[in-house]
């Protein structure tokens, strides 16, 4: 088994060699790849294990594509680099050949290697050493490879060409620190008591932790935040099949994504509760409320404020940056039609429960609430019950989400969905 030693050799040669020497060093064996498109200056002597041109074939294109398409259309060529490099990297875990993964590079080089190291399983050591990995302008498209997975990236403060006392220090402790993650790396093993993920965040805390008080004893709970990229990341991982249950409380990033929130997660949302077979409990926390924040906006012409007239909702102005309106009847109509939609293509629908607390969808929804709306929450009830297919239980609770008795449903759902 080896390490993944991965960059432009044409660019970064010589700090491509350091680390490959200090793992050698360390007892480890490097699998040096070279992800070269022809941009740098290096002629470039250390030979790589796997070439820029292996790479490039196993995305689709050949050295001489890339030599004359690459100023006329350099996303075609980086995707492709981006496919290939991630094809090879899981040949070479499938294989049983890779323990672990280090990358250096700029920009090009840290999209490249992102992109290929986000397929690779959680728990798998990741290292990138990015000089771009800080930027502002390019934080949400980062967050889309790091932020659902384990990957652990270095910013390097200074570009990483060329070989001075900084670039020397910030190789060493990358290669440091790739083979003490691969020393001390614990394969996730499969434990006595099953694995859950909930989904959860602060306006159903007190019910999130009354159904983990209920469940400790018998499972691990593992607890995601749902604030779109923490819902990304449960589905991520729910997808790859690490737990036995799924408990959705917060499965709002997918209204968010229907209406234009900012916790919005995608279309995909509720996919993986659906395709992996395992039992899923929901709850709609969320529903009723879109997050539109900062509360300047308002006053901007912002699109969501205009088009939704926000403005002359119910709000929550928590600051300046986190503001939540409420959910229009139609809105919520629309939710649960697009939620049925989801969940009746899941085809142990007996493996579904929906538990829904009638009194309050959220600390913000009860009836001192300041976005109380019951005819809105009466909407979402009645289109989803008749939108859902009948296979599919809906427990409708006489209380609200932080309440034990809405955590004692949740967690009686839970059983009988297990034994579907």
């Amino acid at each position: 088994m080896g390490i993944a030693v991965i960059g432009m050799l044409d660019e970064r040669e010589t700090a491509l060699r350091l680390i490959k020497e200090r793992i050698e060093a360390r007892g480890h064996k490097p699998l040096l790849i070279d992800i070269s498109i022809g941009t740098g200056a290096i002629d470039y002597r250390l030979k790589p294990d796997i070439g820029c041109e292996e790479v490039a074939l196993a995305g689709g294109i050949t050295r001489e594509q890339i030599d004359e398409i690459l100023l006329k259309d350099r996303n075609r060529v980086t995707s492709a680099m981006a496919e290939g490099l991630g094809q090879t990297l899981q040949e070479l875990h499938g294989r049983g050949e890779l323990e672990g993964i280090i990358a250096v590079g700029g920009m090009t080089g840290t999209f490249i290697s992102l992109s290929a190291m986000r397929p690779l399983p959680f728990g798998l050591p990741k290292l990138m050493i990015s000089s771009v990995a800080a930027m502002p302008a390019y934080a949400k498209t980062l967050s889309e490879f790091f932020g659902v997975r384990d990957i652990t990236v270095m910013h390097s403060v200074v570009d990483t060409v060329g070989l001075n006392p900084l670039v020397r220090s910030l190789m060493l402790n990358g290669a440091g620190a790739i083979c003490g993650m691969v020393e001390e790396h614990a394969h996730i093993r499969k434990e006595e008591r099953p694995s859950i993920a909930i989904t959860e965040f602060g306006f159903c805390d007190k019910g999130a932790h009354y159904v983990r008080e209920m469940l400790e004893a018998e499972y691990d709970v593992i607890s995601f935040h749902a604030t779109g990229l923490g819902e990304k990341a449960a589905v991520d991982l729910v997808g790859q099949g690490l737990f036995e249950a799924f408990i959705d409380l917060v499965p709002a990033g997918f209204s968010e994504y229907l209406l234009g929130g900012n916790r919005a997660a995608g279309p995909n949302r509720l996919d993986a509760g659906c395709k992996v077979g395992k039992p899923y409990v929901l709850s709609p926390c969320g529903f009723d409320m879109i997050s539109c924040g900062p509360i300047q906006r308002r006053d901007k012409g912002d699109e969501l404020w205009e088009s939704r007239k926000l403005a002359e909702r119910k709000l929550l102005v928590q600051d300046e940056v986190r503001v939540q309106a409420r959910t229009s009847p139609d809105e919520s109509r629309e939710i649960a039609r697009a939620v049925a939609d989801k969940l009746n293509k899941h085809e142990k629908k007996d493996r579904i429960k929906f538990v829904i607390p009638a009194k309050g969808f959220s600390s913000l929804s009860i009836e001192e609430g300041v976005l109380y709306d019951p005819a809105s929450d009466r909407a979402f009830i009645e289109e989803l019950r008749r939108r859902l297919d009948p296979r599919i239980e809906v427990i409708e609770v006489d209380n609200h989400i932080n309440s034990k008795e809405f955590a004692g449903a949740v967690v009686k759902a839970l059983n009988l969905a297990m034994k579907g």
